[in-house]
């Protein structure tokens, strides 16, 4: 039979740490810090099967569970000696979400349940606090309110404002227990003004309620976002948590916090955190009030004038220090957890490997290695590969001259310039005509998650480091400053009012998020420092990895670049990148415009000594290593002007009229010239273009390899082949050319001709093509567009609806569909090996640089990946993975 519902207290607990695809990853660890003997108030764990049966069975619950979760409430009853919904000493309780992956603020949470006209009064006379028991009344209401019954929060922040007006105080802490009395009415009665029916006051009304809600908000807009945003399949579900209530705002020997057991910015082994005196948790990660530092280095660093928890209360700041070490120790990971002081006793609520940048990633697993709290292998597992390119991109250049205007917490790493947005819409609007955005908000809230996203760049003038903006921020890499109380923000006016400057959206400002700095315009940055823990890493991975790491690359800039981050080779020369310079493009016209082979021929040999030194460059930088080299690929049109003012230009420098050019663009035209007359057809067409790119190929690996130069051996592949005979008759044309450069030259030349295999035949055929191919490239981005039949170009349009439907597990175009392209590229793997043992295999498609697609490569034993040079230290670290994962 199956057990729906886990509890855990009084220093055992039903579940363990290594339960959290049943219990997710609040309930496992909840249960694990119970059986390590740390004050856990008691509750219960309703597992994530339940949420699969939810939605299996149109929102139904699965039979058996109301029995178990009454098993488990009077289980909590016993535990701490109160009754739910009793009206004299009521048992209240938290109903929180838990998914296997955290996913902060994502879904919904429910504080103070179990309240009612009765059971307040009764906290009232037990807790000796008439004005904390309202206070929890009133915050119950409007967290239910909202989450529950769909009565949006701002009816509630409205009422508290007008009340606060009227009563002439700013702080809610300034309130009375008539006052909040006063404000739980005016809740009630908004309640039923937008309901037609009065506030639940059943207390087990309201615990199903709530738990509802939170399986419902599995769904939920954000949380279907954050899911695509890091591949969280639907799915795994979330477990619901219910959890006896403690108190953090019964009064100034009260608290609530959020802590780490190291820096999640920096990764330095020091205890960092933030508290409120007299809150709920609600109140430090919302943003709503700027906490306090946990200790006083952090107060001293931060120049804050609040009080550090371990000044105020000095006896549990030492037991919290404690249970710091303890669960740092007992998981091997820094840990992010929530805790609450009620009355002076000390309750923790969560731990979990905290979220951290890719700076802290790779400090904190370099120095847990080296002091031997884990293995190599665990260090180059803890550090997520995507993380990577937060250390990759420059940093602002102290030396450049910034005029800052604001400051506030340095919440995330990272320079970010951009112009100023006031909304999540506007954001993804922005960015998606490409241009760069900073998103400035008062604070931000889940809802917000798809413009954090697009923006470079995070600003909010509330919230502290562990408000949602700087959690969310981390996790994506994005720089943000929170905080900045000095900005003043007009949403309706879309204006920024700071340092006394007011900006309008649309003005750049630059953010650094190490500093907490905000600046007016585009400030100067620095390529970034990859030393230290970065290459010790590296060097880790580099040791255990087996498939090479080579690079996309054309430009002696981005052979330079790549070389930096560790590539070791071109995998991908796109050769028609080089004829768009404005020195060659003229001639490449000519060269299209051309009605004889004579006349072709005549326009290439002006592009010849280009093509080159174009490769002469690529051959030098590269030293020797591998550099594949695919021939023409585009149709001839995309080489060819459009506009009248350009064909009369091109037709006055070909010599020829504008009459003929325009007849030419009619002749080239195609309906569908992803399909049309591309790749080897070209060469087919017109052998002279691929003659005259190998010439220029062979002439510079002679060039570069004379006089005791770096041996190079090119790789020449040929683009876009359905079988054996196309590539038969262009390797005889190059291996001709190759002789006439030999006996010109006289010297010799070693180099590979192979093919790009991107057509579901090519791959079907390999066998054969084998024959001819010395290597097999795989072109996974139009390997998959043939595939799928989609233009990656257009398929954003509905790809989300696919996604979201789950007839998609998501971006082909991102993640290398390995069901369907990915059996393609198996078998054209299977059968080239078949007929070449010691044929050379790899993938050039931007997949190259991708964890999951370089796991598959892994496992299909292909010999390198090939990526954008700022993607080649993640697929390094992803190839290490790859290995340990298998």
């Amino acid at each position: 039979m199956t057990k729906w519902v886990y509890g855990f207290g009084g220093g055992s607990a039903e579940g363990r740490s290594d339960m959290r695809e049943l219990l997710g990853g609040k309930g496992a660890n909840l249960a694990e810090m119970c059986n390590l003997g740390l004050p856990v108030p008691p509750g219960f764990t309703i597992t994530t099967e339940v949420c699969t049966a939810f939605y299996d069975n149109d929102r139904a619950y699965p039979d058996g569970l109301n029995a178990e979760v009454e098993t488990a409430l009077a289980s909590v009853e016993k535990h701490v000696g109160r009754k739910f919904g009793d009206a004299k000493d009521p048992l209240l309780v938290s109903v929180r979400s838990g998914a296997r992956a955290s996913m902060p603020g994502m879904m919904d949470t429910v504080l103070n349940l179990g309240l009612n006209d009765e059971t307040v009064e009764g906290l009232a006379t037990v807790s000796g606090d008439r004005r904390f028991a309202y206070d929890s009344y009133r915050r119950f209401i409007q967290m239910y309110g909202d989450v529950v019954l769909g009565v949006d929060h701002y009816h509630f922040e409205d009422i508290l404002e007008t009340v606060k007006e009227d009563k002439g105080v700013s702080l809610d802490t300034d309130m009375g227990a008539d006052d909040w009395a006063e404000v739980v009415e005016a809740f009630k009665k908004k309640v039923k003004t937008e309901l037609g029916e009065p506030f639940p006051q059943d207390p087990r009304e309201q615990l199903w309620g709530a738990i509802g809600a939170v399986f419902g908000s599995w769904m939920n807009a954000r949380a279907n976002t954050y899911r695509r945003l890091h591949n969280i399949p639907a799915s795994w579900g979330t477990a619901v948590n219910v959890q006896a209530m403690v108190f953090g705002n019964m009064g100034d020997d009260c608290a609530t916090g959020v802590c780490f057991s190291r820096n999640p910015s920096t990764g330095e082994d020091r205890f960092y955190g933030e508290y409120l005196i007299n809150a709920q948790g609600e109140d430090v990660v919302a943003g709503i009030r700027t906490p306090a530092p946990l200790t006083e280095i952090e107060k001293q660093e931060s120049g804050s004038d609040l009080i550090s928890m371990e000044a105020a209360m000095p006896v549990v700041f030492k037991e919290l220090c404690d249970i710091r070490e303890k669960l740092e120790s007992h998981y091997r990971d820094m840990q992010d957890m929530e805790f609450t002081v009620e009355s002076g006793k000390l309750y923790m609520l969560q731990t979990r490997a905290g979220k951290r940048t890719a700076k802290a990633a790779l400090r904190i697993a370099v120095e847990m290695c080296r002091d031997g709290v884990i293995s190599q292998e665990d260090a180059i597992r803890r550090v997520d590969p995507a993380q990577l390119d937060q250390l990759l991109h420059p940093t602002l250049d102290p030396e450049a001259d910034r005029k800052v205007v604001g400051m506030g917490l340095p919440a995330s790493p990272g320079a970010a310039s951009g112009q100023i947005v006031f909304s999540a819409e506007a954001a993804e609007e922005w960015a998606g005509k490409g241009r760069k955005v900073v998103l400035v908000r008062i604070e931000t809230s889940p809802e917000d998650i798809a413009g954090m996203h697009a923006a470079q760049g995070i600003l909010t003038s509330r919230g502290g480091m562990t408000s949602h903006a700087a959690v969310v921020a981390r996790g994506m890499g994005t720089p943000c400053v929170c905080g900045a109380g000095a900005v003043k923000i007009d949403y309706a006016n879309k204006t920024m009012m700071s340092g006394g400057v007011t900006l309008k959206e649309g003005d750049v400002i630059t953010l650094d998020g190490a500093t907490g700095e905000v600046m007016l315009g585009e400030v100067a940055t620095l390529k970034p420092d990859l030393s230290g823990d970065f290459s010790q890493l590296m060097e880790w991975a580099d040791a255990l990895r087996r498939l090479k790491i080579r690079t996309n690359a054309e430009t002696p800039e981005e052979a330079e670049t790549a070389r930096g981050f560790g590539a070791e080779g071109i995998g991908l020369c796109r050769t028609e990148h080089m004829f768009f310079d404005p020195e060659r493009i003229v001639s490449m016209r000519e060269m299209i415009l051309a009605e004889t082979e004579k006349g072709r021929r005549a326009a290439l040999a002006k592009l010849l000594p280009y093509q080159r030194q174009d490769f002469i460059d690529l051959f030098r930088i590269m030293k020797g290593l591998p550099v594949t080299i695919r021939l023409l690929d585009p149709p001839l049109h995309e080489f060819l002007p459009h506009g009248d003012a350009e064909i009369a230009d091109v037709a006055k420098a070909a010599g020829v009229s504008e009459a003929i050019v325009k007849r030419r663009l009619l002749d080239l035209a195609e309906a569908n010239p992803m399909l049309g007359h591309r790749g080897c057809r070209l060469g087919i067409s017109y052998p002279e273009i691929y003659e005259m790119q190998a010439r220029a190929i062979f002439e510079a690996a002679i060039e570069v390899s004379k006089d005791g130069g770096d041996p190079v051996i090119p790789e020449i592949m040929i683009p876009l082949i359905v079988g054996k005979k196309e590539l038969e008759i262009l390797k005889a044309a190059i291996i001709n050319i190759a002789a006439q450069v030999e006996d010109e030259k006289g010297a010799k030349l070693k180099y590979l001709v192979g093919t790009m295999i991107e057509l579901p035949r090519a791959a079907l055929r390999a066998g054969e093509i084998a024959e001819e191919a010395e290597f097999f490239s795989f072109g996974t981005n139009d390997l998959t567009q043939t595939t799928f039949g989609l233009s990656r170009d257009d398929a954003s349009r509905f790809l989300d609806t696919y996604i979201s439907k789950d007839i998609f597990a998501g971006d082909p175009f991102v993640s290398l569909d390995q069901e369907g392209v990915g059996e393609l590229v198996s078998i054209a793997a299977e059968r080239g090996r078949a007929t070449r043992g010691d044929i050379k295999l790899g993938i050039c498609g931007e997949h190259g640089g991708d964890p999951a697609s370089i796991a598959f490569c892994e496992a299909q034993g292909l010999d390198y990946v090939s990526c954008s040079p700022y993607r080649v230290p993640i697929a390094r670290l992803a190839a290490a993975q790859a290995v340990l994962g298998k």
